[in-house]
């Protein structure tokens, strides 16, 4: 029986950053084998985090490349093979080349288990293979399971097999309680969502326990493991708690998410970068650009010279028009007016973190 490769992911993000420093601190007997993706276009304060983390870690942070052997950085290397197209919501070939073919290049056939930091107070899902082997664990949410292990386990047609679990699981006085969860059938009124809640609130370790024994009749790779850590998980981690293990352990906050502040018509704001990536991802706000342009101006200018051939990073306005005077003078005003909006219901120092539903999409293989 072939190895489970057990691979944690760095963007360069503070999520994933954190990660790896919970997994290490708490979860050392598991063997992680840690990596990034290089795109060529990161900040410089993205390779400081990861030379820190190395050094926290205590072992080598392996880099990809998804142009190994080309003459040019991976980013440029495959504009010219797109003729000079950018990277868009709509076309986010930056992700699939860069990132996740890199990725599934690097673990090849192995079972593989990939971490990946998800936090508990956020929406979403994050990248799942559509490989077999590769089965996705979220160690910050009190869900550590993907959604695809969930619908599985928790499908109607299996309610004999989760039901005969509960007899190899000790669940002690809750057992009968548990038959009765794991015996209603799903319906409009009794959603996947409010069963898994509602085992979860029952007995968090316990229903990880029945999901670890279920798997065992499966194909992922967590089937060819005979004992999993992470099933005794019950800690769901939000934001301030990412900030916080960043700066206990010494490896830092990325520089970009400290706030600058700027005085908007007499208003004070504050502003940073909200994610890591490419300083010229196409899913920043526009405060972001603005943030670039006067704090790193000469990427900005880098960034603008990419746009040509009416391939523009925004689809509303060119970089170019973007910085301009009154249009720089706007983006600022709106912003502050924004955040107060959003102060009087967020406890988080870090407000920026914190996108409105129109700007909050981002590409989950790159944000983690």
């Amino acid at each position: 029986m072939s190895k489970v490769r057990h691979l944690l992911g760095i963007s360069g993000g503070k999520d994933s950053a954190a990660l790896a420093i919970y997994m290490k601190s708490k979860y050392p007997q598991l063997d992680i084998d840690y990596y990034t993706s290089d795109t060529g276009k990161e900040l410089d304060e993205t390779y400081k985090l990861i030379e820190n983390l190395e050094v926290y870690l205590g072992k080598k942070i392996h880099l990809l490349n998804a142009a190994d052997g080309s003459h040019m950085n991976p980013f440029d290397h495959f504009l010219k093979i797109y003729g000079g197209y950018l990277p868009s919501s709509n076309s986010r070939w930056c992700t699939k080349k860069l990132k996740l073919e890199p990725f599934e290049k690097y673990i090849g056939n192995d079972q593989v288990v990939s971490y990946v930091g998800i936090r508990g107070d956020e929406d979403r899902e994050g990248y799942i293979s559509r490989k077999s082997n590769i089965q996705s664990i979220f160690p910050f949410r009190r869900n550590i399971w993907s959604e695809d292990v969930v619908n599985k386990f928790l499908n109607s047609s299996n309610i004999d097999k989760a039901i005969s679990l509960t007899e190899v699981v000790d669940l002690g006085s809750r057992s009968s309680r548990f038959v009765e969860l794991l015996s209603k059938p799903l319906d409009y009124s009794f959603t996947l969502h409010n069963k898994l809640n509602q085992l979860l609130d029952l007995g968090t370790k316990e229903t990880n326990y029945l999901i670890f024994e279920f798997l065992k009749s499966t194909d992922y790779p967590l089937a060819k493991e005979e004992d999993f850590p992470l099933v005794e998980n019950e800690e769901n981690l939000v934001r301030d708690d990412i900030f916080r293990i960043l700066e206990e352990s010494g490896v830092g906050v990325p520089a970009y998410y400290k706030k600058i502040e700027f005085d908007a018509s007499g208003k004070k704001g504050e502003y940073s970068r909200s994610r890591s990536g490419c300083y010229f991802c196409f899913f920043q706000q526009k405060i972001e650009w603005v943030w670039l342009h006067e704090q790193h101006p000469e990427l900005y200018e880098q960034a603008m010279e990419y746009e040509k051939d009416g391939y523009t990073w925004n689809q509303e306005e060119s970089l170019a028009e973007l910085i301009r005077p009154d249009r720089v003078k706007q983006i600022k005003e709106e912003y502050v007016k924004r955040q107060e909006r959003l102060s009087s219901n967020i406890k988080s120092p870090y407000l920026l973190d914190i996108l409105d539903d129109s700007e909050s999409e981002g590409c989950a293989a790159c944000f983690i």
